[in-house]
């Protein structure tokens, strides 16, 4: 077969794409992708296929996640799993200097810059849409953050569009999903009957490059079209739906909805949804000095608009209750995110439904304010 290009289309039998996992590693990039992990598919380093969490789906509901067996042997037969690549691109812990005493002098010690080269396996498209929103906010505006962008070149993305949406998943609504249309260097298509296989398109030369020596085939019309029946069965099996039409000028003009106190009650601020978020990118920063008192550390952490001493001004808080932090939370989400980076904070992948322990459904509250507006 000729050499393939950006936009081609070409089928990866399943031992290829076991090859492909080898000679990424081959190269130099850390393989990681979907693995199964105390009960949860989870983001971990794979070395080859078998890694890979092949006949396991999930089945996710508000306040609920567990496995289940497939009979299909699909390796990416899941939904959203409790990782995204935000963990990878924007680590929970991150160190930003560290001042050292050497005499009457004090040294300043940045951070080595991040050199790893990951390849994401199985990112999915509302994660894809996810990393594009945090690029706007992280890399793309006059303050670039150093660790971020570094890790954001050294990352090769290698998509499976989604085949098995979730009880919580919206990304139809959302707009992106459930078939990633870019943010890809390569995009899999995994198609079972009559032979389990992968239906490849090249999204970027890097992509291209990385397929040397790997064995394809030109798709068939066959192909192609059970390619395209795999995520139009996916868009009709969306578990939830949002109506995103005025939704930011609907939240704004309820501030002082009764329904913020109605979730403010069953609400109870652990910031599971900020954390499983793959958009949420609120972080503080904590400072750590030795017993010597030689040495002092400043290191960036994962912070949430739950926590709360979060709004925590000179003065006083700003968001001293739940339901002030809650209303926050979901109207910088689906509102004000668009006046800041001009699209919604939110890609439907309904990891803040499954996560949230008392089932808070961000998609419910925002239909019930617009079934009944003040």
């Amino acid at each position: 077969m000729a050499a393939l290009v950006p936009g081609s289309k070409a089928v990866l039998p399943l031992e290829g794409l076991g090859a492909l996992v080898t000679a990424l590693g081959a190269a130099g990039w850390e393989v990681w992708g979907p693995t199964v992990r105390e009960e949860a598919i989870v983001l971990g380093r794979i070395s080859s296929v078998d890694d890979l969490p092949r006949g396991v789906g999930d089945e996710q509901a508000p306040g609920h996640y567990r496995l289940r067996r497939r009979e299909d042997g699909a390796l990416f037969g899941y939904a959203a799993s409790p990782h995204s690549p935000k963990k990878e691109l924007l680590p929970p812990r991150v160190p930003l200097y560290s001042i050292r005493k050497n005499g009457q002098d004090l040294e300043v010690q940045p951070p080595p810059t991040p050199e790893r080269k990951l390849a994401l396996l199985g990112a999915r498209a509302c994660e894809l849409a996810a990393i594009g929103i945090t690029d706007k906010v992280l890399s793309a505006g006059p303050y670039a953050d150093g660790d971020y962008t570094a890790r954001r070149a050294r990352l090769l993305v290698i998509a499976v569009h989604c085949g098995s949406p979730a009880g919580t998943c919206f990304c139809v609504s959302m707009k992106t999903g459930p078939r990633a249309r870019s943010g890809f260097d390569l995009a899999l298509t995994e198609l079972l009957e009559p032979t389990h296989r992968f239906l490849l398109e090249v999204g970027t030369e890097r992509g291209a490059a990385v397929l040397q020596g790997i064995s394809t085939r030109p798709a068939t019309p066959a192909d192609l079209e059970a390619d395209g029946q795999v995520t139009a069965r996916a868009e009709r099996s969306m578990g939830r739906a949002l109506d995103t039409q005025g939704l930011p000028e609907l939240l704004m003009a309820n501030l002082e909805h009764r329904r913020w106190d109605q979730v403010a009650a069953r609400c109870i601020g652990c910031a599971n949804c900020t954390l499983s978020c793959p958009t949420c990118f609120c972080t503080s920063t904590e400072d750590v000095t030795d017993l010597s008192g030689a040495v002092a550390t400043r290191t960036r952490r994962w912070d949430s608009c739950f926590a709360a001493d979060f709004g925590y001004v000179v003065g006083g808080n700003a968001r001293p209750t739940l339901r002030s932090r809650y209303r926050q939370w979901l109207t910088h989400k689906l509102a004000t995110w668009h006046t800041q980076f001009g699209s919604s904070g939110c890609v439907g992948c309904g990891r803040c439904i499954t996560w949230c322990p008392v089932g808070i459904d961000l998609t419910e509250e925002a239909s019930a304010i617009r079934r009944d507006p003040a």
